[in-house]
């Protein structure tokens, strides 16, 4: 049996904008269902925003968001979640890094960690957090 897991991004009205973001950042395919799509429109205004969506990239990045709609609470909180984002190369996390970090506020910039050949943190401008660093393997002293 195999079970994956995806980051699942709330937003208030921004979540198109985001996935075209991600999309422009790391490849592959996205997917917008709009409430006026699902036949569930509840506020006029809200028709167009996203119901469901996802970017999803050969590469195996996926990441999903929605708007949430004006009816219910909606708080981005405080560090609640972190995207990971793991990759093989340096040349590949540089390249996203670079494109992520537009707009973005960086919280620890992309260079060598003591357990990664890289590691960086950032805040890109939709609020979310980001953690990038290249994979390697862990030796415990």
């Amino acid at each position: 049996m195999t079970v994956s897991v995806t980051n699942h991004l709330n937003f208030r009205g921004d979540a198109r904008a985001a996935l075209e973001f991600y999309q422009s950042v790391f490849g592959g395919d996205i997917t917008l269902v709009t409430y006026k799509d699902a036949h569930s429109v509840q506020e006029p205004s809200e028709a167009d925003q996203v119901m469901w969506g996802q970017v999803a990239a050969k590469n195996g990045f996926r990441v999903m968001a929605y708007d949430v709609p004006s009816r219910m609470p909606w708080d981005p909180g405080k560090n609640a979640f972190f995207v990971s984002v793991r990759g093989d190369s340096e040349k590949e996390i540089s390249a996203f890094w670079e494109k992520l970090s537009v707009g973005a506020t960086v919280a620890q910039p992309l260079a060598p960690s003591g357990w990664a050949p890289l590691y960086g943190m950032l805040k890109d401008r939709f609020g979310i957090t980001w953690v990038l660093d290249v994979a390697t393997e862990y030796k415990a002293p």
